[in-house]
């Protein structure tokens, strides 16, 4: 996954100055890679932490001191459909293959924007999903559309990311690690 993180990472185009979101942080990897990139970010890991994986808050902090980072890095229990920050919190915001998971919200453009709500104008973002995969996302192209519409000032969306990044063979499985995109760029 440290592959994924990093092409994740490369696409947020950020000074590393305030503080960072990664929504649907699991076990803290991604948080604890952009604190140790941004050492003067203050990263926050939000998660659902439940039946659907064996991650908790615990295991993130655990995870977070064994890097170093545990000053500047916080996690909490949070929901994808109703973060609880108010509009314009931070400076970057990134996401790894979450939002499909949110299984009680069909509506995936309504939790990107949930995600984007929390950014300030002129934060960046860099969020990585299954969003070619149309039963989940329906026309993605057209959900980077309505975003552009809505007041995001910049937005790029590479699709089939599995061709560009390495994975292991493992998770080449047909459908398995397939259609993913990515989106990023500046409100």
């Amino acid at each position: 996954m440290e592959k994924v993180h990093v092409f994740v990472k490369k696409q947020l185009r950020w000074n590393g100055k305030g503080r960072l979101l990664d929504v649907g942080c699991g076990a803290g990897a991604l948080t604890v890679r952009c604190a140790k990139t941004w050492p003067e970010a203050q990263c926050t890991g939000i998660d659902y932490w439940g039946a659907s994986w064996d991650y908790s808050k615990k295991m993130c902090e655990r995870n977070a001191r064994a890097e170093g980072v545990a000053d500047r890095c916080s996690f909490q229990k949070g929901d994808a459909n109703h973060l609880d920050f108010p509009d314009g919190t931070f400076d970057a915001v990134v996401s790894n293959f979450v939002y499909h998971e949110v299984r009680n919200n069909p509506d995936k453009e309504a939790l990107i924007k949930e995600t984007l709500r929390v950014l300030k104008k002129g934060g960046v973002f860099a969020l990585q999903d299954l969003f070619g995969q149309q039963s989940v996302y329906g026309d993605f192209e057209a959900t980077v559309e309505h975003l552009k519409n809505e007041g995001i000032s910049e937005i790029h969306y590479i699709k089939n990311t599995e061709k560009s990044i390495p994975v292991p063979g493992w998770m080449a499985i047909p459908g398995m690690l397939a259609d993913i995109g990515l989106i990023y760029g500046r409100k």
